[in-house]
């Protein structure tokens, strides 16, 4: 695959067997983030578990101090006066089984996250074909599941990124914009770490964070030494 301009140039600034402490990778991944839109920050982690074992599974949530960057629509799924709670605490949409065919027949699908109340899982799993491969399944260790829709809803907006291990064993997860300061990608970056290695399964053998690469939209992939975490 042939790679742009701006990547090879970008490539440059970066050592391909060189592994970096955060605050130099921060700096470098900003630096290479040359395209006229403000680019996403990614950290990728691939882990040294077997998520196919569910005592193996990494999956939680976290407030990034500093948000994403990224302005993030939510639905929640509630009846009677948690409808109005969620509205008021800033929810986008929020309704009841009416939303149903709206989702499942017309695909309808402009939101990034879905919460819901317990009460109303029966309803939210007979989306589970839309929703679960996109990964908008509602799932209490998330904490999206939960009769709080006002304290969820508050999260989100703050900057709450849920993180799961994909098929390759990796976690995909936004930590923010190629305009943040460095210090702000920074923060977020170990407010990351430090959760998905409190999140490590007592069943993980062996080295746990297998490799750290973070990297803006467009640009290239820079290591981080994992020594430290």
């Amino acid at each position: 695959m042939k790679k742009g301009k701006r990547y090879v140039e970008a490539a440059k600034l970066i050592e391909k067997t060189s592994v970096y402490d955060i605050e130099e990778a921060v700096s470098l991944v900003k630096k290479s983030a040359s395209a006229k839109f403000d680019e996403t920050i990614e950290a990728h982690l691939r882990l040294g578990v077997d998520g196919r074992h569910a005592d193996q599974q990494v999956r939680g949530a976290v407030v990034l101090p500093h948000g994403t960057g990224k302005k993030v629509r939510v639905l929640v799924f509630a009846k009677g006066d948690k409808v109005d709670e969620a509205l008021a605490a800033g929810a986008d949409f929020a309704g009841g089984d009416e939303l149903v065919p709206k989702i499942q027949n017309d695909g309808w699908l402009d939101f990034d996250v879905v919460v819901a109340t317990p009460d109303m899982m029966g309803v939210v799993g007979r989306l589970g074909r839309v929703l679960g491969p996109k990964g908008l399944m509602p799932n209490p260790k998330a904490g999206t599941v939960t009769m709080d829709v006002t304290k969820a809803v508050n999260d989100i907006k703050a900057g709450k990124i849920e993180y799961r291990l994909d098929k390759s064993n990796i976690i995909h997860v936004p930590i923010g914009k190629a305009s943040f300061t460095e210090e702000q990608l920074t923060d977020n970056f170990q407010t990351l770490i430090d959760a998905v290695v409190k999140a490590k399964p007592a069943a993980a053998k062996g080295q746990y964070l297998k490799s750290v690469v973070i990297a803006s939209t467009m640009g290239p992939g820079v290591k981080l030494n994992t020594a430290k975490y």
